[in-house]
């Protein structure tokens, strides 16, 4: 009897944190180098996605809005920190990485990156555009 696809992979969306507390100490265990990288996105994401919610599951910083779900997610790895896009797909001239479902994703490895204008229109564009619930 062949096996049954199975199209949910079981992982549940995070819990909004009261506030930014839960990210902060998130901070402290990353990296030192990636550090100021990813403070930089944090605060990009801030001004980008107003009355955005937090949240820290996976060892990742989830980013998202009430009526839309989780719109972006910082994941650090050793070198550099995937910004991914929930929604990304979606977008007008979406980010380049990634090929699963809506989700694209672009990989930071400097404070450069971190301020390209493109990043920060992706940002922008994650406001409006439906993401994980």
């Amino acid at each position: 009897m062949p096996k049954t696809v199975k199209g949910n992979t079981g992982r549940k969306p995070p819990e909004p944190a009261a506030g930014h507390s839960d990210i902060d100490a998130w901070f402290e265990n990353l990296v030192p180098h990636l550090q100021p990288i990813v403070k930089d996105l944090d605060k990009s994401i801030r001004a980008a996605v107003p009355g955005v919610q937090y949240a820290v599951k996976y060892k990742r910083a989830f980013y998202g809005l009430p009526e839309l779900g989780w719109i972006i997610e910082l994941a650090p790895y050793d070198v550099s920190v995937n910004v991914l896009f929930f929604g990304g797909a979606d977008f007008q001239s979406p980010p380049p990485l990634g090929s699963t479902d809506r989700t694209r994703y672009v990989k930071v490895a400097s404070l450069d990156d971190a301020q390209q204008p493109a990043l920060r229109g992706w940002m922008k564009q994650a406001e409006g555009t439906p993401g994980w619930k």
